[in-house]
């Protein structure tokens, strides 16, 4: 595997951080100590600008090219923060913090951007200058969008970002990476059921608000099997029911909540329309009353062609062109670097971690062997979109 030599040569340097990191766990913008030692690593590479609180806590260090005839400026993009998990792995570097856990690798793309930094700094051999940037909050907090709301492409002239997220069951030394929606909007509803409550032994005087939730949950599932295209990618699934207080009382009230999962805005906008028509109409029919709210939360992740391209091309350049695969499979999974890739074009590729448990599992662990292939991606990427002379 043809990663680079001086990365090969501070792999354990790297995976040493990477369990530092994993053994502190911070939470969406909690990311203090994990940020701290991220601004102090920069500045000890000697990057040419080192910038913390971009997005209350995140932070941009600004490597400068042995020339810059070009004036681009590149960004590459790590998320910092761990999830509310409580760890089940059993490693010497587990989490030292109850319920949180780097649950997700994000300990792992960290490390390897700061590896990346280190070499960059080191021997800058690119035309223009390359902004590594470290942000807090991605599990949920949108801080990715906190940091563009703060001035991130204007600040720092960002004309392309570029993002990576290790992917369990690739194998170590793999990449994957599609041009378009590689990754879902992650949508969420909340609908409340109003019946008429009364005593559980006289159902017949009540509306249950629980029936109807019983049946509605059953129907909710037609919205996509009978008004998307079935070569069409979506995902509805209800996740928490709430109703009831006793045994013996039938509930005045009743609530669902759910996530919607969509690859194409089109789509997206179908299932919203359909829920709203849906929900109070098939509540009339049972004689209650629903609403829905549809709250939209990260768009659709969005490759552009040219960017998609020219990376998969690097990865190929570190691991071969067989183990690239140029039409991964999208994930409905979320991700708010969508956000930048709204704001300029860019590219979000996988790695592989290997058979490692599943992201946001309690036994989920990164694979430390695929730090130099990450890092030696970064590298390349960096030096192929800013080439010297």
């Amino acid at each position: 595997m043809p990663v680079l030599n001086r990365i090969a040569e501070f792999h354990e340097e790297i995976a040493a951080w990477r369990q530092d990191f994993h053994a502190h766990p911070e939470i969406l913008y909690e990311v203090v100590r994990t940020a701290g030692i991220v601004e102090q690593k920069l500045r000890e590479f000697g990057c040419d600008e080192v910038v913390p609180g971009i997005g209350r806590t995140g932070v941009v260090g600004i490597i400068n090219g042995r020339t810059n005839t070009s004036g681009r400026t590149i960004g590459l993009r790590a998320d910092m923060d761990a999830l509310p998990v409580t760890e089940k792995t059993g490693k010497d570097y587990a989490s030292t913090v109850d319920g949180k856990m780097h649950a997700c690798g994000h300990d792992g793309h960290t490390a390897m951007l700061l590896g990346a930094a280190k070499y960059l700094a080191e021997t800058r051999n690119f035309d223009g200058r390359i902004a590594v940037i470290f942000q807090p909050a991605e599990e949920g907090g949108a801080g990715g969008k906190a940091m563009l709301d703060d001035g991130l492409v204007d600040r720092f002239g960002i004309e392309e970002f570029y993002g990576m997220h290790n992917w369990p069951g690739m194998p170590v030394g793999h990449f994957g990476i599609r041009a378009g929606g590689i990754m879902a909007a992650t949508d969420r509803f909340y609908i409340d059921i109003t019946g008429l409550g009364g005593h559980a032994a006289r159902p017949q005087t009540t509306i249950d608000p629980i029936v109807v939730a019983a049946n509605m949950i059953v129907g909710l599932q037609s919205i996509v099997s009978r008004n998307v295209d079935p070569l069409a990618n979506a995902v509805l699934s209800v996740t928490m029911v709430e109703a009831g207080e006793a045994d013996n009382v039938i509930s005045r009230t009743a609530k669902i909540t759910g996530t919607v999962r969509t690859l194409d805005l089109g789509i997206q906008d179908l299932i919203e329309q359909r829920l709203v028509d849906f929900v109070p109409q098939f509540a009339r029919s049972f004689g209650a009353e629903a609403s829905v709210r549809y709250a939209r939360g990260y768009p659709v992740t969005v490759n552009a062609v040219e960017q998609t391209a020219f990376a998969a091309k690097v990865a190929a350049e570190v691991v071969g062109a067989d183990r690239v695969d140029a039409d991964a499979p999208p994930s409905m999974g979320g991700e708010d670097f969508s956000f930048m890739l709204e704001e300029r074009p860019g590219a979000y590729i996988f790695i592989g971690n290997g058979d490692s448990s599943e992201l946001h599992t309690n036994t989920y662990d990164f694979n430390d062997d695929a730090i130099p292939v990450g890092a030696s991606y970064w590298v390349k990427l960096a030096e192929r979109a800013l080439p010297v002379g």
